[in-house]
């Protein structure tokens, strides 16, 4: 295998194009969208023994058909297609999510391809991964599958789809944790700001957690380079998943969880429907137009 692996496949040339985010990156993703950060994470979710930071060469396939992933960092190495996914909240769906996402990475790696010729083509194998820092208890690993979802079970699903789960709170995956150190020290970063948080107001709890932090070689360079990054979405993070908790509170104070399971499951129907149409650009402007969605909801009569 030649170690200097580009951004082709099998001979096949992976589409890059720009788009323009809407959202604000995460810490998380901050960090790891640097080279050097992301093949450490890499090395040390896999055990490889490989250090070469020009072994690296990572796709912009996250950009080439963006899906509302907020956090996510997706990039083709060693013949795999990783998909690694930040979240402060376990999402049951993400086997579903990552369903509709794999299909048109894959569309569009083999659109230049005969699918109908008799000759096979070579994909790359496709990884999730979702890192969790939430304040929810969690087990410290977890497999979220596909067939979970199927209303009708069988013993072998004929289609099913896994998403490894880590939860990297402080204590949690040591192993992991300790082979790769920007992990390492974003987790003790992350708990350092809720340590505050309990005394101080949340932005006060950040500023003083980032001195800490400085001062105690804990993610130093990054924060002394961004320190007002570094605050900033570190701020629009809890912002977010307090707005969202709020929610997930207001709807069991309001006895609407049987209501929101079943707008689920009719999200779930419509994605079913549009996938197995062939309807992957209405599935994507669905996922961020609620309107359209709603226009789809009665085509379909859902």
């Amino acid at each position: 295998m030649n170690k200097k692996q580009t951004s082709s496949f099998e001979g096949q040339s992976y589409a890059k194009a720009s788009v323009q985010r809407k959202y604000k990156d995460s810490m998380f993703r901050i960090l790891f969208k640097e080279k050097d950060n992301l093949l450490s994470l890499y090395n040390a979710l896999n055990q490889t023994a490989y250090t070469d930071l020009g072994m690296l060469e990572i796709t912009t396939l996250e950009n080439a058909i963006y899906m509302n992933y907020k956090n996510d960092i997706s990039f083709v190495f060693d013949y795999e297609l990783m998909l690694y996914e930040h979240q402060s909240t376990v999402n049951p769906n993400m086997p579903f999510r990552d369903l509709i996402y794999v299909t048109k990475v894959l569309q569009t790696i083999t659109k230049d391809e005969n699918l109908y010729g008799q000759t096979l083509i070579k994909l790359p194998t496709p990884r999730f991964v979702v890192f969790y820092n939430g304040t929810n208890e969690q087990p410290k690993q977890q497999i979220l599958k596909l067939s979970d979802a199927f209303q009708k079970k069988h013993e072998f699903p004929e289609l099913e789809l896994c998403v490894t789960v880590y939860n990297i709170n402080w204590g949690n995956n040591q192993e992991l944790m300790d082979a790769c150190r920007t992990l390492r020290e974003y987790a003790q970063y992350v708990e350092q700001v809720r340590i505050y948080a309990k005394e101080l107001p949340f932005n006060e709890a950040v500023e003083k957690a980032v001195d800490y932090c400085i001062k105690n070689g804990i993610l130093s360079d990054f924060l002394s380079k961004n320190r007002a990054e570094a605050i900033e979405v570190s701020i629009f993070e809890y912002d977010e998943e307090k707005h969202m908790k709020s929610e997930r509170e207001w709807a069991y104070k309001n006895g609407h969880e049987k209501g929101l399971e079943e707008g689920e499951q009719r999200l779930i129907k419509l994605h079913q429907l549009l996938l197995s149409a062939g309807r992957n650009d209405d599935l994507l402007h669905a996922i961020n137009d609620k309107d359209y969605r709603e226009q789809l909801y009665r085509e379909y009569n859902l």
